[in-house]
């Protein structure tokens, strides 16, 4: 069976979010498919020739639509559906912006979803993580004819570039909902790197113990060009900031370095850093779960190492 399969692009309106070509990665473990890569935006041209530049992509699909230039799912999933036809394999990243639309798209379609597509074998067979990374579940779709996936980016390298794609600018007539509109984006804004693709994150637990705790995370992740991450009990207890989560229902990462400061380790966090190249814990608590997994472990008060690894990299 040959394989035909729609990556739906994120972007900022500027910029291919890197989450897009580890998706092209994981659509290139199928032997001669045929990769499409769908930008949808108000004006795509930007964005549709980063895409066409990925090793691997076979054409790009630009989607111009002033109803595009905020990434709403209501208004994305019925073009979406309405580019699906040829395809028996659609999907985007496992990242807020893919979980969201994916499903919507799966709906529509009345077709099949998988979730955190970590491995792909043939156009229905996939293997995804269960019981918080414990286990690997190889799923079967047969009979579908399509499928609706989200890409466990955590488990894939981003493409190359040097592609040449041919971009294909596609006017779609489709009925878009009212029924949803922008109103505005909250979220805080920094100039550190996105934790969803940093190279290097710092995270910080609830021994941290405030919000004013979490400054002395800030001072170190600016002098090693980190993202800020936190522990879903440092979210919970008011610390940190919900985007800022790391694990099992917060983001799932994959950083060249991953620094867990005052962590203990729970499994549901464990299973959003599992990916991660080498991971450094700091906590006072030799015992903690959190030094079975590092590969580098400092015992002590997390208040006295931090400031001395900023002076020594100062």
């Amino acid at each position: 069976m040959s394989a035909r399969v729609l990556i739906v692009a994120e972007h900022d309106g500027t910029r291919l979010n890197p989450s897009t070509a580890k998706c092209v990665t994981c659509a290139h473990a199928l032997a001669g498919a045929e990769i499409a890569v769908a930008v949808f935006a108000a004006d795509a041209a930007a964005v549709a020739a980063q895409a066409a530049q990925l090793a691997g992509v076979s054409r790009v699909l630009a989607v111009d639509n002033p109803a595009n230039v905020h990434a709403l799912a209501a208004v994305l999933a019925p073009q979406v559906v309405a580019l699906a036809a040829p395809f028996n394999l659609v999907v985007g990243p496992s990242t807020t912006f893919g979980k969201d639309l994916m499903a919507r798209v799966a709906g529509l379609l009345e077709a099949p979803q998988l979730s955190d597509i970590m491995a792909i074998e043939s156009p229905t067979r996939f293997r995804r993580p269960i019981y918080a990374g414990n286990a690997i579940l190889t799923v079967d779709s047969d009979g579908a004819a399509k499928v609706v996936g989200t890409v466990r980016t955590a488990s894939f390298e981003a493409a190359a570039g040097g592609g040449s794609a041919p971009i294909e600018k596609v006017a779609l007539n489709v009925t878009l909902p009212t029924h949803t509109r922008f109103v505005s984006v909250s979220a805080a804004k920094s100039d550190r790197p996105d934790l969803q693709t940093a190279a290097r994150v710092i995270s910080g637990g609830r021994a941290l113990g405030s919000a004013d705790g979490f400054k002395i995370l800030y001072s170190l992740a600016d002098k090693l060009g980190a993202a800020v991450g936190a522990s879903r009990a440092a979210v919970d207890a008011g610390y940190a900031p919900n985007e800022m989560q790391v694990g099992q229902t917060g983001k799932i990462i994959a950083p060249e370095l991953y620094v867990a400061v005052g962590i203990s380790g729970a499994i549901q966090h464990l299973t959003g850093i599992k990916d991660a190249r080498t991971i450094v814990a700091i906590n006072k608590d030799g015992e903690a779960p959190i030094f079975e997994v590092a590969d580098i472990g400092l015992v002590g008060d997390l208040f006295q190492i931090i400031p001395e690894i900023e002076r020594l990299i100062s």
